[in-house]
């Protein structure tokens, strides 16, 4: 889901109605709303993109989790203002590095308005810059990044290993029950990893893997949603998990989804009736008092039977707090599961995020 969805509006939310009314935001077509390699690069015409890359790490001192994300939001003002100076197009980009030793989130945070050759989200390809920042998709298709803060620095790059994965119906992923609550959506699992990591004056040599999430839409939650929960999982023979749902107020799911597909490229995209997530244990934030469900048992359910998914996170305390930066709180971290590792985001458990 991405918290994607939300920052950037929650940034620069006062904006909102400036010549609102000569904007128009085009809804995701259902037919064939991913194309690629077009679809790699940005759609500046929607409302919210996004490009989210998690990943696990071997350090000497053990695994480490990453993730780098950039946000595109295409502001309401009037497309027809001339001035170089109208901030149409707002880009972000957030990291983390998740270290066990440390036992808890290093992060940093970048923002600019796009253009004056300060911060870019080209339509070509994925060529993403903010300040020093960038991810980068190169003619032969592997990806390189940069980006870090006062107490790391990562450089990456992460190299395909499976074909796209296009999520819900060829790409149209449905987000909720109303109609046009949907995003254009696909995958990039299990990229191979490689690159230097740099913490204080020690540099080393890192390998793992790492899954790339893409969407993009004009579309937000559904107005009585509270949160939402979301897992990316490279599992070890090969096959991809990704499940979803979006909660109410009182913590029932109002959609679900997501898809399995197995190393031999056979795919099943899960209904909302197919997915469940069952809590095994809470960790309570000391900072923002809320309790997140960092242990938990995804069911999911196929035609060739259930597959349990036991979730247990790489330390408990993921929570990003950046509410000062003019965002949310919420719990993202590396998670392992038997026979495979990957991510879990868990949004709106303390306050609603919503609109």
């Amino acid at each position: 889901m991405r918290v994607g969805w939300l920052l950037p509006v929650l940034l620069l939310v006062a904006t909102a109605g400036l010549a609102g009314e000569r904007v128009v935001f085009p809804p995701v077509p259902r037919d064939a709303p991913v194309s690629l390699p077009r679809d790699h690069g940005a759609h500046p015409e929607y409302g919210l993109e996004w490009w989210y890359v998690t990943g696990w790490l071997e350090t000497k001192g053990g695994p480490v989790g990453f993730q780098i994300t950039f946000f595109r939001r295409r502001m309401s003002f009037d497309d027809g203002n001339p001035s170089r100076f109208a901030p149409r197009q707002l880009i972000l980009a957030h990291a983390a590095l998740a270290d066990p030793a440390k036992g808890r989130l290093d992060h940093a945070q970048r923002l600019a308005r796009e253009g004056f050759g300060l911060a870019e989200a080209a339509t070509g390809d994925t060529k993403l810059t903010i300040d020093d920042w960038q991810l980068v998709r190169q003619r032969d298709g592997r990806f390189t990044t940069h980006f870090g803060g006062a107490d790391f620095t990562l450089d990456l790059t992460l190299t395909p290993t499976q074909p796209p994965l296009l999520q819900g119906d060829r790409g149209y992923s449905r987000k909720g029950p109303g109609e046009g609550e949907a995003s254009a959506y696909f995958s990039m699992p299990h990229l191979s990893a490689e690159g230097r990591l740099k913490r204080g004056n020690d540099v080393e040599t890192v390998k793992g893997t790492a899954w790339l999430d893409r969407e993009w839409s004009s579309s937000l939650l559904n107005p009585r949603s509270q949160g939402w929960d979301w897992a990316g999982l490279n599992m070890d023979d090969g096959s991809a998990v990704t499940v979803f749902r979006v909660r109410d107020r009182q913590g029932r799911p109002m959609w679900a989804g997501g898809s399995v597909r197995a190393a031999d490229g056979s795919l099943v995209v899960l209904r909302p009736e197919d997915v469940n997530f069952e809590t095994r244990r809470l960790w309570r934030s000391p900072r923002s008092g809320a309790s997140y469900p960092v242990e938990t048992t995804i069911v999911v359910a196929t035609p060739a039977g259930k597959k349990r998914y036991v979730v247990q996170p790489l330390m408990d305390d993921q929570e990003l707090d950046i509410v000062r930066e003019g965002g949310p709180v919420y719990w993202e971290g590396a998670v392992r599961v038997p026979g495979g590792r990957g991510y879990l985001e868990l949004v709106g458990y303390g306050d609603k995020i919503g609109l």
